[in-house]
């Protein structure tokens, strides 16, 4: 089975990605959004997308966007490499996203719905608990969740066999990896189906065996984000100094406080948040496992900024202005 029809719930920074990219590959794309204040702001994430994916397919025109480096695999999908239709493509995917506030309206008839919301469970609970009864027999449910189980929010969808984890890199035009995860009481069909679908929309899919709360990527991704935190909440140095030195120590292309820009403040602080909620009789072996952060100090420090409005790249400024 194909995915045709396509939702995405949340128009945030990777909602509003999966949504362009989805598009851009042909797919009939809605994007849910719970009110007027959320299209307010989703829309100029789609225009900025729009920015974007044309100057990423314009340099791939270019003798230097031959290069690996500024190749985007998830832009060149068809057989052979055409700017002009890639352009096109962009577009149409445009022009043809549509924004929806009746969840019913959105949701019906669609094939794959892709739950893109905040990293708060309450919050994802309730938004399944009112879409278990809206969805159509065949619809496939996934969830991006970058750091919560599958399993906490199956009972609660309707279709636990047709329900498991689709969770996008940013940037996903050229960070083209999407991490497929299911959970007990996914059937293997959906799964298979849900790979399929990653390929279809210029994604490398890589298969998650067994359920890992941040799959691959964040399970390496969180803990150094967290100790770049660590290290400026506890004064040990500032975000422009702890990115030096891991760029330059280690050749890569983006520090922590940098990353964090792009994924943005109020992710960071959600994640944080969830730690923040653990038992203080498991504390101990949490800080065994995520070496002894303060919690309390990166939290407060994260704050500061989501009360200035300073929430990294899509704002304009974060750690830095853009």
């Amino acid at each position: 089975m194909s995915f045709q029809k396509v939702v995405v719930a949340g128009g945030g920074v990777l909602g509003s990605q999966i949504a362009y990219q989805s598009a851009y590959c042909g797919k009939d794309v809605t994007i849910w959004l719970r009110s007027e204040g959320s299209i307010t702001r989703t829309k100029p994430k789609l225009d900025q997308l729009k920015k974007d994916y044309e100057a990423a397919i314009k340099l791939m025109d270019s003798d230097e966007g031959k290069l690996e480096a500024n190749w985007c695999r998830g832009l060149a999908i068809d057989e052979s490499w055409d700017c002009e239709k890639a352009l096109k493509r962009s577009e149409n995917a445009y022009n043809n996203i549509k924004l929806e506030l009746d969840l019913a309206k959105a949701v019906k008839d669609a094939d794959i719905i892709i739950e893109s919301m905040a990293e708060l469970t309450d919050e994802k609970i309730e938004f399944y608990k009112k879409l278990a009864p809206l969805m159509d027999e065949k619809t496939v449910l996934v969830t991006n969740s970058s750091t919560l189980l599958p399993s906490t929010f199956a009972k609660y969808t309707g279709r636990a066999n047709k329900y498991l984890s689709l969770h996008f890199a940013n940037h996903i035009w050229k960070q083209n990896l999407v991490e497929v995860m299911a959970q007990d009481q996914t059937d293997s069909k959906y799964f298979d189906e849900v790979m399929q679908f990653g390929k279809e929309i210029g994604m490398i899919p890589v298969p998650v065996l067994k359920e890992k709360s941040g799959y691959l990527l964040n399970s390496l991704l969180v803990p150094f984000l967290m100790c770049g935190m660590d290290l400026v909440a506890n004064g040990v140095s500032d975000p422009e100094s702890v990115d030096k030195a891991w760029k330059l120590g280690t050749a890569a292309p983006r520090g922590p406080f940098e990353i964090i820009d792009v994924v943005g403040i109020t992710t960071a602080h959600n994640i944080v948040q969830q730690y923040l909620k653990v038992p203080s009789i498991i504390n101990p072996i949490l800080k065994k496992m995520m070496m002894p952060y303060n919690f309390k100090k990166i939290d407060a420090m994260l704050q500061k900024y989501i009360d200035e409005g300073k929430l990294g790249r899509a704002t304009g400024q974060g750690f830095y202005k853009y």
